[in-house]
């Protein structure tokens, strides 16, 4: 088989997309199969560190379209209640990065994707209305169980399966036929986006309130030359207790603004009108914060795992979709070294699955957002002078911690050498 066959990918998101460019850069035929039969720019804003920026520009997606989907950030900061600053640090370029980070809608992404895969590989490098079910492992391959929008079931045979499909994901469930159901901690996210002015930098992520009540925010475009206004994206977020478990049946569904915002009126400050904003989105979705419990390994014979099939997490740090580009190199690197083969998705397996899985946790326990945690545990979230709650070298440290477990330490990732080296293909077997 299967010298000759393709690589197979389930699911056409943010890391699919980027496996497929990242096979194709290192000399790997590949077949995309996606769910849904028409891709189209869905979800809300995400930031992309340095770590998965410096990939993306190794893809050859430069600096010119990311620009046109996104902007550059150039602050990172928390907000206590009461107005007054608990931690703020300068992002990307800014913070001595070799490489930015960027602030942009998810669809607008995975379309940027889309269109960059199937320019270089091809128009039918990407088959929609196929969701992948399960999968065999073979002798010399493996072969997907595909069912189409139609209702067909297809087999198709491969050399590999990569599996990027998602938090449902089939692939997953089959090799961890006994996994937990899906965690959900408490917190509930409402998200929208709203035209506004940028605050502070005027590319600025910023966090508002306490650990277990507080509202997030940040540009996603540059302001309009006309309006002077910038996409804001925003997630309003309480957390409740969940003993009775998330009952309101949809992962995503659209709400109305009366069913939350009560639990921000009065959250107005000479910089920024929350409920102003709030109210200025054109629809609200409502989520759950959840993310599943690690598993001991990704790979299975033939077929591994990628992305949020991997390590669905909590979205408290920035590094779902980052850590879901990096996988793709990482594994690309494994094949170049070891062929197209399971021990590649061995060599994979033991670089990620173990440090992956620890940020889940740790981003579970709130991530870079605990430094409000402790504001509440020290001071009930009242307060005039930050440092007499945290010291400023408890708070650099806290922060310098969870760069170096999601992996965009400034010295670590500036000092590293390339995951693929420039022109590295995979050997002919």
């Amino acid at each position: 088989m299967q010298e000759q066959a393709p690589v197979l990918i389930a699911g056409g998101g943010i890391a699919g997309m980027a496996m497929a460019l990242t096979l194709y850069q290192i000399g790997v035929p590949c077949r995309v199969f996606e769910t849904v039969p028409d891709l189209q720019p869905l979800g809300v804003g995400i930031n992309l560190q340095p770590n998965a920026v410096r990939e993306l520009y190794e893809l050859g997606i430069g600096a010119d379209q990311l620009d046109a989907i996104g902007i550059q950030a150039r602050e990172w900061a928390l907000v206590g209640r009461n107005g007054n600053d608990v931690y703020a640090e300068p992002r990307g370029l800014l913070a001595g990065y070799k490489w930015p980070q960027y602030s942009v809608h998810r669809g607008q992404l995975q379309m940027l994707l889309l269109r960059e895969v199937q320019r270089r590989l091809g128009p039918e490098a990407v088959q929609t209305g196929c969701r992948v079910t399960g999968y065999r492992n073979e002798a010399q391959g493996v072969t997907a169980c595909i069912e189409t929008h139609q209702g067909q079931r297809l087999e198709v045979p491969g050399r590999l399966l990569i599996a990027a499909d998602g938090l449902h994901s089939a692939v997953r469930a089959q090799m961890h036929p006994d996994q937990p159901p899906i965690q959900w901690g408490g917190a509930i996210m409402w998200r929208g986006n709203t035209p506004g002015k940028a605050i502070r930098t005027g590319a600025s992520f910023v966090g508002v309130g306490s650990l277990r009540h507080r509202v997030v925010l940040y540009p996603i475009s540059p302001p309009d030359p006309v309006t002077g206004l910038s996409t804001i994206n925003w997630i309003a977020e309480i957390t409740v207790d969940n003993a009775g478990g998330w009952t309101q049946g949809d992962w995503n569904r659209r709400v109305k603004l009366e069913d939350f915002i009560h639990h921000f009126e009065g959250w107005n400050y000479d910089w920024l009108d929350v409920p102003a904003m709030l109210r200025g989105a054109s629809e609200v979705f409502e989520y759950p914060m959840i993310d599943r419990d690690p598993v001991p390994t990704w790979v299975d014979g033939r077929v591994a795992l990628i992305g949020d099939a991997a390590h669905v997490m909590y979205p408290v740090g920035s590094s779902g979709a980052s850590q879901g580009i990096v996988d793709t190199r990482v594994l690309g690197a494994a094949m170049i070294e070891h062929g197209v083969t399971p021990a590649a998705l061995q060599a994979y397996d033991q670089k990620l699955c173990k440090d992956i899985s620890a940020l889940v946790l740790r981003n579970r326990g709130s991530g870079p957002f605990g430094i409000l945690g402790l504001v509440d545990e020290r001071c009930g979230g009242v307060f005039d002078d930050i440092d007499a709650v945290i010291p400023k070298a408890e708070r650099d440290e806290f922060m310098a911690r969870y760069k170096q477990a999601a992996g965009f330490a400034i010295e670590s990732l500036n000092a590293a050498p390339s995951i693929i080296a420039p022109g590295a293909r995979v050997r002919p077997a």
